[in-house]
């Protein structure tokens, strides 16, 4: 799924592929903005997405078989949520209507 399917994915339960685009839009930049300043962003159910730092290191070129440095960089890290990995891995079934990742309501004690 590319991001144009995700967009009629969403407008088919929203109702206007116009306000789905604008959804879409801005639930990535917001996600995107956050990591690029150093946050972990935690969606409930489907994961957290947060940036890494990799330290230099000493690796091998595989076509010369010489050791070289590789600088240090950042990195993205997507770490998928129970849920998510249940559903994927079949041990939780995936509902016919509603959100595949929303939590039951939670009840009130009175």
């Amino acid at each position: 799924m590319n991001k144009q399917l995700l967009i009629e994915d969403v407008a088919a339960k929203i109702g206007s592929r116009a306000d789905a685009a604008e959804a879409v839009e801005a639930v990535f930049d917001s996600i995107v903005r956050a990591v690029t300043e150093g946050k972990r962003v935690n969606v409930t159910g489907f994961g957290s997405i947060e940036p890494v730092e990799r330290p230099a290191r000493l690796a091998r070129n595989p076509q010369t078989g010489l050791r070289m440095q590789v600088k240090a960089t950042r990195a993205v890290r997507f770490r998928p949520g129970a849920s998510f990995k249940g559903l994927v891995d079949g041990t939780k079934k995936l509902p016919e209507t509603g959100s595949a990742i929303k939590k039951a309501p939670k009840t009130s004690r009175t």
